[in-house]
């Protein structure tokens, strides 16, 4: 009786451990084919050269806010850092004076017309990526800029300090887009005392490389 009790305790011990390997076959996990997401990045390479048309707004200080057009070229030294030379044109509409006293005006329209001349120094601080449909993805660059030049208005010409920001969206391997914030600052007599002036631009801008 005691091996019939025990061949029947095998048999079903046999029979457990048989029916667990069969749920470990099944419960077994499947191994998922993940395919990583392809990325097309679009980039430049050093000592590319980059020029292009701007157009934008200039708030002459002492003088209203006017349209402004201008030219620049960059010659982009590496990932980081690239030179600039740029030449713009606006014009100074009547002063805060001229307005409120209604008098004669205190310039000739010759006189008002303002251009600038520059070499700056521009350096990629935070460079990035914008993504298009999650499967393009399009070099940006935010930059911080300066350098000096020279401005030409109310019939003299001023030494100018230019500083500035921008944002830089590259929509292939030879156009980018920009949007440019920058301070011309100068020192100017104009009524009677020397004082330094801050004439902010607001400009846009799309370049091409070559």
């Amino acid at each position: 009786c005691k091996r019939i009790l025990l061949a029947a305790a095998l048999c079903s011990l046999a029979a457990t451990v048989a029916h667990g390997d069969e749920q470990a076959e099944s419960w077994q996990a499947i191994d998922p084919e993940v395919k990583p997401r392809e990325v097309e990045t679009v980039a430049i390479d050093s000592g590319d050269f980059e020029v292009g048309p701007f157009l934008g707004i200039l708030a002459i200080q002492d003088f209203d806010t006017d349209f402004l057009y201008g030219l620049r070229a960059a010659w982009h030294i590496s990932e980081d850092f690239f030179f600039e030379a740029s030449y713009g044109a606006s014009q100074g509409d009547l002063t805060s004076y001229e307005k409120l006293s209604g008098g004669a005006p205190l310039f000739q329209d010759s006189e008002r017309d303002y251009s600038f001349y520059g070499i700056n120094l521009g350096w990629n601080i935070l460079p990035g990526e914008a993504f298009v449909l999650d499967s393009h993805a399009l070099k940006s660059d935010f930059f911080l800029i300066g350098g000096a030049g020279n401005t030409d208005f109310l019939d003299d010409n001023f030494f100018t300090l230019t500083v500035g920001a921008g944002y830089r969206l590259l929509i292939n391997d030879w156009i980018s887009w920009r949007v440019d914030v920058r301070d011309h600052i100068f020192d100017r007599d104009a009524f009677g005392e020397s004082e330094t002036t801050n004439n902010f631009e607001l400009s846009t801008a799309v370049n091409f490389f070559f």
